[in-house]
């Protein structure tokens, strides 16, 4: 029961804050109220409304996303080659150098198509 004391303070810290944090932002809080307060607001753009068939969405954003994803994921797997680096070897300094070459080629391609820039 020693090993989770840690992590019920924190979880007693964390509601403690949330108990008091959120009545005290209700009392304390500016209570001015207009138009533009409630109008949606994303990345300094107007909001249009999307027609009800569906319409047309761009999809940069999403391409976006899935670059951030991939690139990522690259990450997540050169962390533990970067811990356990000696006790692996040679075979699999050969493998990372393999990924990270297939991850730079695949970046390549992505800037030559433009898909980093914002128009």
């Amino acid at each position: 029961m020693n090993l989770y004391a840690p992590i019920i303070g924190l979880l007693a810290l964390a509601a403690g804050f949330m108990a008091i944090a959120i009545p005290l932002s209700t009392v304390l809080g500016p209570r001015r109220k207009n138009k533009a307060k409630y109008e949606v607001y994303e990345c300094g753009v107007e909001a249009t409304p999307q027609p009800q068939d569906g319409g047309r969405i761009p999809v940069k954003y999403y391409i976006t996303a899935m670059l951030f994803i991939v690139f990522d994921i690259e990450i997540v797997f050169l962390y533990p080659w970067a811990v356990s680096y000696q006790a692996m070897g040679t075979f699999a300094l050969v493998e990372m150098v393999l990924f990270i070459v297939t991850v730079f080629i695949a970046y390549m391609y992505v800037l030559r198509r433009g898909g980093l820039n914002w128009d």
